[in-house]
């Protein structure tokens, strides 16, 4: 179907108001985490605190395990399958085998001697047994090479599957936050 303008704008409108609805609905029934915050997790399950929990936990591993540096840790997150991806600014890792050489021991490993990772502002979704978390992180490490440090920021998207009862992290997606300067960033 080709729609105008009109039937376009329409269309919006329409998805714009449900987005309104649902929100409003969620404010009613009291499951906002606090004044002018959004709502941490969005489902329909009754075990949804429990997951939203379990997934939190993973990813403050995960932080752990980033600023380790411990591929040990990282096997207690991640799913073990050649399907799982992790992009980042510097690459594209595929399987946990790579995402181990490549991010843990070569990127944080070999160029750092000291790394911090911290999360903040989570929004986790629940889907059946697939969730997605949004947050966003601050790094601050020390350069191996020379004893600089180096802090960046940035936001992340990471992909759960739940296998046998324990969620698993199949997917990371992150970068540095936005460039606001005139003509950079696209």
């Amino acid at each position: 179907m080709i729609l105008n303008p009109a039937g376009t704008r329409m269309i919006r409108l329409v998805l714009g108001l449900a987005m309104a609805l649902v929100v409003f609905a969620l404010l009613l029934s009291g499951s906002s985490t606090g004044a002018g915050s959004q709502p941490d997790v969005v489902s329909a399950r009754s075990d949804i605190g429990t997951d939203a929990k379990a997934i939190k936990a993973l990813i403050a591993k995960y932080a752990l395990s980033i600023g380790e540096a411990d591929t040990g840790l990282a096997s207690q997150i991640w799913l073990d399958s050649p399907e799982v991806s992790f992009i980042h600014p510097l690459g594209h890792e595929h399987g946990l085998d790579q995402i181990k050489d490549d991010v843990y021991r070569h990127l944080m490993g070999d160029t750092f001697s000291e790394r911090r990772l911290s999360t903040h502002d989570f929004a986790v979704h629940l889907h059946g047994d697939s969730a997605w978390a949004e947050f966003y992180w601050d790094f601050t490490a020390k350069y191996r090479k020379n004893g600089s440090t180096v802090t960046t920021h940035g936001r992340e998207t990471q992909v759960y599957w739940k296998e046998q009862g324990r969620w698993r992290l199949v997917h990371v997606h992150y970068s540095a936050m936005p460039v606001t300067e005139q003509r950079k960033g696209f």
